[in-house]
């Protein structure tokens, strides 16, 4: 039973479409928050939608949704529905988002926002048109809502690195060594967009961005596909980071299976970044460190609850990196969790999202990442990959 003080916030009617990797992790999102954080609004799961009747109905089932649709205008159609949710991969982002916000739905969007700058453009687009009606939208990249990227977010605008010379980013992936790993989604350009780039540089060029306070001006990449063929999927098995293959048939795997690329921020920091799923025994490893003029930040995502930090202006006698343990009900989302010292997860980082969301909705403020900011980052996804088809030429980001 409902405590009496939810029954009387306005219901948040949400729709999602999708329910594989990302469908489960933000079905935890939507479950959790008005649990853990006091909101104006009450966010009620109302539909998951996908393609499987089967399928979409035991995803309902387990996570907790109250229906089940297998065509997404349908679920926009829904009176029950005033945002929606979609976590499908990015060939189908534009369609759905444009037709949302066209049907005055408030719209979460997975990354990368789009799989092209085109489609990109033309959703910003959809959704400053919405805007002007008081509808939100938003791309969801996640670990912008980790409290330790937050946290060392408030340290650099608060000037603790002061003029920022250094940005150096990796995120290390190892699903895909296998060269007998079957051809899924992910791996086929017309769904995907781009491979390990879009999937995984996609995350760490928004977070080079967010914890800088600065766009990227230009980009010098190279790209690489290792198994340029792999067996076809068994059946419908086509998840992104699972399935079997199906015998003996191959196809031709046609996105990147890695990309190296350096780049220069707004104010003349030098960054660089790689971005893999060729790394065996990483797992999850993502790495960002900022150097400035007063100081340096370290986060790894497999030590998720802290951040390293080196105050440049103490004596160096006594200086060097110190452990922040970010537990603190100060921190960022915190004061709404544990005792200091308990620590998140990664799951938690979806319960921090749909938490600003609702928060934006209410207050009907731009969020962040906004899709304008979405559009930024698949800018300059599309300038790495020019970069790479000229062999590293140094290639301008559109402002």
């Amino acid at each position: 039973m409902q405590r009496p003080a939810e029954t009387t916030k306005p219901a948040l009617g949400v729709g999602m479409v999708g329910y594989a990797f990302m469908g489960a992790a933000h079905s935890q999102g939507w479950r959790t928050v008005g649990r853990v954080f006091d909101l104006p609004l009450r966010p009620a799961m109302a539909a998951i939608c996908g393609r499987d009747p089967d399928a979409v109905r035991a995803a309902a089932e387990k996570h907790g949704w109250a229906a089940a649709e297998t065509d997404w205008r349908a679920l926009i159609a829904r009176d029950d529905v005033q945002l929606v949710d979609i976590c499908t991969p990015g060939d189908s982002h534009a369609e759905i988002a444009i037709a949302a916000l066209e049907a005055g739905k408030h719209v979460l969007c997975e990354k990368p926002l789009a799989n092209s700058v085109a489609e990109a453009e033309a959703m910003v687009e959809a959704a400053r048109r919405a805007r002007e009606r008081g509808q939100i939208a938003m791309v969801g990249f996640n670990y912008r809502r980790t409290p330790a990227i937050a946290h060392a977010r408030r340290m650099v605008r608060d000037g603790r690195l002061g003029v920022l010379r250094h940005v150096r980013v990796s995120y290390l992936q190892d699903w895909i060594v296998d060269p007998e790993f079957p051809l899924v989604w992910r791996l086929r350009r017309e769904h995907a967009g781009s491979g390990a780039l879009g999937d995984l540089g996609a995350h760490i060029v928004d977070l080079a961005q967010y914890l800088a306070g600065e766009p990227l001006v230009g980009v010098s990449a190279l790209t690489e596909t290792f198994v340029r063929e792999r067996p076809l999927p068994a059946g419908t098995a086509t998840t992104g980071l699972g399935g079997q293959a199906g015998g003996a048939a191959r196809g031709p795997v046609t996105v990147d299976d890695a990309a190296l690329f350096s780049g220069r921020m707004a104010s003349g920091a030098l960054a660089s970044f790689e971005a893999t799923r060729f790394a065996a025994g990483r797992k999850n490893a993502l790495r960002i460190e900022l150097n400035g003029e007063r100081g340096s930040l370290a986060f790894d995502l497999e030590r998720l609850n802290e951040l390293h930090f080196h105050d440049h202006t103490e004596p160096a006698t006594d200086a060097g990196f110190r452990r922040i343990l970010v537990t603190e009900p100060e921190h960022p989302y915190l004061e709404a969790w544990w005792p200091a010292g308990h620590a998140l997860g990664y799951e938690h980082t979806f319960v921090h999202q749909a938490r600003d969301l609702v928060l934006a909705i209410d207050a009907r403020t731009e969020p962040e990442p906004s899709f304008a900011d979405g559009l930024q980052v698949q800018r300059v996804l599309a300038a790495v990959e020019e970069s790479a088809e000229k062999n590293c030429v140094y290639t301008p980001v559109p402002a």
